[in-house]
């Protein structure tokens, strides 16, 4: 099916499985882990991402993100390190954006060290800044927008040229945005990036990653990741191409309740900064328009001084204090207790990540019932 089809269409239809007995409407499960090795046309095993469900639903992942090939892991982080793994060997270096997914962080500064891998993170989010850590063995340019908790912008397109005039692999995390709202590739970027356990799975029950891009890159991820064996469950997958059928629905519903709550926020008294791209006051906001289709479920915020924000947490009575976000219910978490607990306070601050700020998955709630809770629990803190 052509990727000029609807993101509902590609999402519903693409990559479904043919059961061809019964003609059921849901693709049909194949739970086996062992299958006939002679006079077949592929050998499959679960570990070689071949199954019949795995290569199903990486026709849909890479419909979505208008690539041509996926693989499809048993997390998000699994996904992120055999692609890193693969294009960067000892002697190697990478630049990363400042602001990044405290899990991403982590895997460079503890284990890259081990595999003589350099790194380096640029003093923001721009292509000029990545740029200027370019040295003579970077071999990729590692980005995510929006980022994870600040909700910063990186000029994709910015960041593909530069990494096609030196020669370089540009990745980018597009977990935060999902296929609904931003597409990498359309703007040059090699290799997209997912934590499927988010908007994907949307449901707070599944874990799964992915990674799309041309099926010469895929091949090169592939052959680390059958190593690696970071594989997902075909149970699992049969749940994943379930879960993405209702995505597009899903995130435009999100991306309606989010803009109606940061503006909320961004009025109230009691509220200091609200991070939203879709905020005119945002400072990335005419680049969302340019390379965004919707400004996400995604935003954070930060209470005065003389509101306590565990205690704002814990009179919530609709929003669940949660660590992972992007599920069907709104969830609420503090970055620095949570997603980055891993780094250093000097990094939280050095990234602006305050203790008081708050980061905000918007569900598909009624957004008037969202605000009342949000105005509760603000006066009860206050108290």
């Amino acid at each position: 099916m052509s990727n000029s089809k609807g993101i509902n269409t590609i999402c519903t239809h693409v990559g479904e499985l043919e059961d061809k007995e019964f003609k059921g409407a849901v693709s049909p499960l194949y739970m086996s882990t062992s299958y006939a090795f002679e006079d077949v046309e592929t050998k499959r095993y679960p570990r070689y991402f071949n199954t019949p469900n795995q290569v199903a639903l990486a026709k849909k992942m890479a419909a979505l993100e208008h690539g041509e090939a996926s693989l499809i892991f048993g997390s998000g982080m699994a996904a992120v390190s055999t692609s890193l793994m693969a294009f960067l060997s000892s002697g190697d270096h990478v630049v990363f954006q400042d602001s990044l997914y405290g899990g991403t962080s982590n895997l460079a500064v503890e284990e890259f060290n081990k595999f003589g891998i350099e790194y380096s993170f640029a003093n923001d989010a721009s292509a000029e800044s990545l740029k200027a850590e370019i040295k003579d063995n970077t071999r990729v340019i590692y980005i995510e927008t929006p980022s994870n908790p600040l909700l910063k912008l990186t000029d994709m397109e910015a960041v593909a040229k530069l990494a096609r005039e030196h020669g370089l692999v540009s990745m980018i995390d597009n977990t935060f945005a999902s296929p609904v709202n931003q597409n990498p590739i359309d703007f040059g970027i090699d290799i997209v990036l997912h934590s499927a356990t988010k908007y994907m799975g949307g449901h707070s029950d599944i874990l799964a990653g992915t990674v799309i891009s041309s099926e010469e890159n895929i091949e090169r991820i592939f052959q680390m990741a059958k190593n690696f064996g970071g594989s997902l469950s075909d149970y699992t997958v049969w749940l994943l191409e379930r879960s993405i059928k209702t995505m597009g629905i899903r995130v435009k519903a999100q991306n309606e309740n989010a803009m109606k709550l940061a503006e909320f926020l961004d009025e109230h008294s009691d509220v200091s900064s609200v991070y939203y791209p879709g905020l005119k006051s945002h400072p990335d906001h005419a680049l969302a328009k340019k390379q965004m289709h919707g400004f996400g479920g995604m935003l954070s915020f930060e209470l005065n001084e003389k509101i306590n924000a565990s205690a704002f947490m814990k009179a919530l009575k609709l929003i669940k204090p949660s660590m992972s976000l992007a599920g069907v219910e709104s969830t609420i978490l503090l970055p620095s207790q949570t997603s980055h607990g891993l780094l250093t306070e000097e990094e939280r601050n050095n990234q602006g990540i305050k203790d008081n700020l708050l980061r905000f998955s918007v569900g598909i709630e009624e957004n008037e019932d969202l605000i009342e809770d949000l105005k509760q629990a603000i006066k009860k803190a206050k108290n």
